[in-house]
């Protein structure tokens, strides 16, 4: 299995910050945002990874993460990183085409820019264990309204996926994490944008749903997005009170 991390565009919502730095290289607490996906796969013992992000940032990704030392010495092993741009912000089902030819006949996991995920077990687990065609990880929100919302069976395949629902099925918000076999290019060969002019993933997603091969896994620790300077303070005392112990 091959991981895919999504780091790319301007973040406008942190303008005037990330008019001069890629979000992803943003601090949350003590590290750029950019470790917390990537330490996710590598603890998943997932060493070939593939950053895509926009060319105006490429740089400065290699310039942080070019060595690899303090992973190579933290998880004693060799790990592969490289890179792809993606000229136009053209959104996640896009990003994950453009993976086609580095994942091979490989299965993957697609990480997004940003979201964190306390402890990520239930993601590690699914990764170690992956036996199914595609698999979401969903957490209970109290504003369904605002999300992507999967109503779910008992034996957690998906039954419905909607956008922002104005009579949610449920309180399952679908997260930016996903796990796919390899059925997921020829899923994305016929894709039309949709009325934002962006290559949706839950169009990846439905079709698999149509199939009766979309499983959600439901996550039993926080998820937690940084789209707004609020969001990344919250995240950055959040991961400040687990590394405290509190």
């Amino acid at each position: 299995m091959k991981g895919i991390i999504l780091a790319w565009w301007f973040g406008t919502r942190l303008h005037p910050v990330t008019k001069a730095i890629n979000k992803h290289l943003l601090p949350i607490y003590d590290r750029p945002m950019i470790y917390y996906p990537l330490e996710i796969l590598l603890e998943s013992w997932i060493d070939k990874i593939l950053i895509i992000t926009n060319p105006e940032h490429i740089h400065a990704f290699v310039n942080l993460l070019w060595s690899w030392e303090e992973f190579r010495e933290k998880y004693n092993r060799k790990i592969q990183i490289v890179y792809a741009i993606q000229t136009q912000p053209t959104w996640i089902a896009d990003g994950l085409w453009m993976s086609k030819d580095y994942v091979w006949t490989e299965e993957c996991v697609l990480l997004l820019w940003d979201n964190l995920f306390e402890n990520a077990k239930e993601i590690k687990e699914e990764i170690a264990n992956f036996k199914w065609w595609a698999t979401v990880f969903v957490k209970q929100v109290q504003d369904p309204k605002r999300f992507w919302i999967a109503e779910i069976d008992e034996n957690g395949k998906v039954l419905s996926l909607e956008e922002k629902p104005a009579n949610p099925k449920s309180n399952y918000a679908v997260t930016w994490a996903y796990i796919y076999d390899n059925t997921c290019f020829n899923k994305c060969i016929w894709q039309p944008k949709s009325a934002r002019w962006e290559y949706e993933i839950t169009y990846i997603n439905d079709l698999y749903r149509q199939e009766w091969n979309l499983k959600a896994v439901e996550l039993s620790g926080e998820w937690l997005d940084t789209w707004t300077f609020d969001s990344m303070l919250k995240a950055s005392n959040f991961i400040q009170s687990k590394r405290n112990g509190n």
